[in-house]
C-alpha cells in the first residue's frame, strides 16, 4: 500500500496494478479483468463506493450540461455498460446522439442489452475499439467524457491526445476518475477499506479477489488531481480544471478544444 502514484512525466503502460509488466503485455490483462467482472461491474460498483459512483457520474453529466437541441453528438470511452451514456441522452432531453467505445466486448455487450430494455437504442450507438486508436475522423464529437477508464488504459498520453482529435473545436473534455484523497483521516480508513474489503467482496459476489485487487492498485497507481490536469494540458487542452467530490476519492477533470 506504499506504491509511489504515477507522476505527469510517467506513465502507466507498464504498470498492470503494482506489477512491472513488458510493453504491450498491459492491455490483454487489462481485458481479462474486464471480461470476467463485466456481468456484475455495475453491482460491484454500488458495493465498492456505496452507491457514491451514481452521484458522481450525475455531477460529471451535470457539469457537461448537454444541450437540450437535435445534432449534438458526444463520445463516451471505456464505457462499455453505457451508465455515461445513458444519462447524457436523459440530461438532453433524448437529443443527444452518444457512441459508446469500449475495448472488451463483454462490457459493450452489456451496455447493448441495457440501451435496448431502456429504449434508449435510437440514441446509443456502441463500437469496439481502443482508446489510443479512435476510429473516427478529426473533429467528430461535442464531446468526449471517459469515466473510471483511463487509469486502465496503457498510453495515457495517446488517449488524451485522440481525445484531443476528435473532438470539434470549442468541444468538451470529460474525465471522472478515482483520485488522490485530501483528508488525513479520510484518505487512511479509505486505503484500508479499498485494500482489505474491496477484494474480499469481488471473491463474495463474483468468486474474483484478484481482479478487484487489481483495480484498487491501478487507483493508487493513478495520478494526482495535479499531475493528470497537467496531462490533459500536454494534450493541447485550455481551461483545465477539476471538481473533487467525496473529499478527493473521485475527481472531475474539465477541457476544452479552443
Amino acid at each position: 500500500m506504499t506504491e509511489p502514484r504515477t507522476t505527469a512525466r510517467g506513465g502507466m503502460e507498464n504498470s498492470f496494478g503494482f506489477r512491472s509488466v513488458p510493453a504491450g503485455e498491459k492491455q490483454p490483462l487489462v481485458d481479462e479483468v474486464f471480461h470476467k467482472v463485466a456481468k456484475r461491474y455495475d453491482l460491484m460498483n454500488d458495493l465498492m463506493s456505496g452507491g457514491l459512483h451514481r452521484l458522481w457520474k450525475d455531477a460529471m453529466v451535470s457539469w457537461l450540461n448537454p444541450p437540450k437541441r437535435a445534432g449534438w453528438t458526444s463520445l463516451d470511452v471505456a464505457g462499455g455498460t453505457g451508465d455515461i451514456a445513458f444519462r447524457i441522452v436523459e440530461a438532453s432531453g433524448h437529443h443527444a446522439k452518444v457512441t459508446v467505445l469500449d475495448i472488451n466486448g463483454s462490457m459493450l455487450a452489456v451496455g447493448r442489452e441495457r440501451a435496448e430494455k431502456r429504449g434508449l437504442a435510437d440514441n446509443v450507438g456502441f463500437v469496439e475499439a481502443n482508446a489510443e486508436e479512435l476510429p473516427f475522423p478529426d473533429d467528430s464529437f461535442d464531446a468526449y467524457t471517459i469515466a473510471f477508464g483511463i487509469r486502465n488504459v496503457p498510453k495515457i498520453d495517446r488517449a488524451l491526445s485522440e481525445a484531443y482529435r476528435v473532438l470539434k473545436p470549442g468541444g468538451r473534455f470529460l474525465c471522472l476518475e478515482f483520485s488522490d484523497v485530501d483528508l488525513p483521516m479520510l484518505d487512511r480508513a479509505y486505503e484500508a477499506w479499498s485494500f482489505n474489503a474491496i477484494p474480499a467482496i469481488g471473491k463474495a459476489v463474483t468468486g474474483d479477489a484478484d481482479s478487484y485487487r487489481y483495480l484498487v492498485e491501478s487507483i493508487r497507481k493513478f495520478p494526482n488531481q495535479d499531475d493528470f490536469a497537467r496531462m490533459v494540458e500536454a494534450a493541447g487542452f485550455e481551461r483545465v480544471t477539476y471538481r473533487n467530490h467525496s473529499a478527493g476519492i473521485a475527481a472531475v477533470h474539465s477541457g476544452w478544444k479552443l
